[in-house]
């Protein structure tokens, strides 16, 4: 069914309101940017904001709804030792992207959930999500003989790689006193989170890893 004209201007006023706010939410951080000062950016009336997103709270929900829907993105069963370890590497760069073009999110992760019951909710939803994947994959390369690893073993690395891959773009903005990351910083946080996995891989899974992280080693 075609949009009326009205349904297609809300629906474009809405993307825009989201598209700003989450630049500033990037920029300064979420909790300090006002609806005044996304109003303001988008040279928009606060009223017309207003009848959009009744508060900030509301604009937070709906991209984190954004969020979650680029996160959905998992690796597929593993054909090939070599063809699994591309399609994990591939895997993480596309976390890591959705990580850093919502990034708002980790600058603050506890205070941000914890004001938000919802949001607590939607992120816990997508780090299941990120475990069950990481699990079945390791157990999928278990099973072709590409890796060794306990069923215990597979759970406790699944949590550590979440772990790193969460708090990956932080720590790079820390230690270079910087706010914002490249292509680089990606692919070495792909590095980091494959380089938990590797002493588990096994024959021709851990020379094609070994191929892959050569770029990033000093």
């Amino acid at each position: 069914m075609k949009q009326d004209g009205n349904a297609l201007r809300t629906q474009r006023t809405v993307e825009r309101i989201l598209a700003g706010s989450l630049r500033l939410f990037n920029e300064a951080g979420e909790g300090n940017v006002t609806t005044g000062m996304i109003a303001d950016a988008l040279d928009m009336s606060p009223g017309n904001l207003y009848y959009h997103f009744r508060n900030k709270e509301q604009i937070v929900e709906a991209l984190f709804r954004h969020f979650e829907a680029r996160m959905e993105v998992e690796p597929r069963p593993p054909a090939d030792a070599a063809q699994a370890m591309e399609d994990l590497w591939l895997y993480l760069h596309l976390a890591l992207e959705a990580i850093w073009e919502y990034r708002f999110v980790y600058r603050n992760l506890d205070d941000l959930l914890a004001r938000n019951r919802r949001l607590r909710t939607v992120y816990n939803r997508i780090v299941d999500r990120k475990l069950a994947a990481f699990q079945a994959l390791c157990t999928s390369l278990v099973a072709a003989g590409a890796m060794a690893a306990t069923v215990e073993e597979i759970r406790a690395l699944s949590r550590n790689v979440i772990v790193v891959a969460t708090y990956w773009l932080n720590f790079q903005s820390i230690r270079q006193r910087r706010e914002d990351v490249s292509a680089d910083d990606l692919g070495e946080g792909a590095y980091q989170v494959l380089s938990l996995v590797a002493p588990y891989l096994r024959g021709g899974a851990r020379a094609h890893l070994d191929a892959l992280s050569a770029r990033y080693i000093d």
